[in-house]
């Protein structure tokens, strides 16, 4: 028989290898654990996407945007005495559109005209991109040949005025290759309703050809030399 010292030292020992096989996989699985968290994270990099180009925008378009500020911002009862489109250079042309567009509106009640500018892109000076309010000047309800009138009259857009003027005026656009074509919309004696003016050239005043367009029914009226 085995003295108990004996069995002591024995049982001591089988503890001792028990534990330390059932530490040896705990031991190993801490190990990679502390190698996979010493490892630095990878730095996933997003490639950046090119930023569009300004794309050039209809006169209805611009003019609603302006009319909303007018509307809202300054006078209720505002109507719209002109509308001009204004050309960018860093702005793609395109038929029926421009990168910016003036606007003056009226207001009766206040007796005062305002202007606003809708440009695609922030220019220097007073041109910013969206929406932008300029200065008042008195208004008596007529302004030369121009009186103001109601938004809701001009229902033809820039881009099928062009297409309108391009009837009459392809022969004077062969001939002008790459001349920019301008675009005004009044309301004048001369008509009965709102017209747009599609414009051979930078301004009326320059131009020596244009073609009036009905901004209500969308026809042509008169051919200007």
């Amino acid at each position: 028989m085995r003295d108990a010292p004996d069995v002591a030292r024995g049982l001591l020992k089988c503890s001792q290898m028990i534990m330390k096989t059932l530490l040896l996989p705990v031991v190993c699985i801490a190990s990679i654990l502390l190698v996979g968290c010493s490892e630095p994270t990878p730095t996933v990099t997003l490639k950046k996407e090119p930023e569009k180009p300004a794309e050039p925008v209809t006169g209805q378009s611009a003019l609603y945007k302006m009319y909303q500020m007018a509307r809202t911002q300054w006078s209720g009862d505002a109507f719209v005495l002109k509308v001009n489109s204004i050309h960018l250079a860093e702005v793609p042309s395109a038929p029926g559109k421009a990168g910016a567009w003036q606007a003056t509106f009226t207001s009766d009640k206040l007796q005062k005209a305002k202007t606003y500018t809708y440009s695609v892109i922030e220019q220097e000076g007073n041109l910013h991109k969206g929406g932008f309010a300029l200065g008042e000047e008195s208004w008596s309800g007529r302004q030369g040949v121009n009186s103001s009138f109601d938004i809701r009259a001009a229902s033809v857009d820039t881009d099928a005025a062009y297409k309108i003027a391009m009837e009459k005026g392809a022969d004077y656009d062969k001939k002008h290759p790459g001349m920019p074509i301008s675009y005004q919309l009044e309301k004048i004696t001369k008509f009965s309703s709102p017209v747009w003016r599609v414009i051979w050239g930078e301004s009326a005043g320059t131009s020596n050809f244009s073609i009036y367009v009905d901004a209500s029914l969308g026809k042509f009226l008169e051919e200007m030399h």
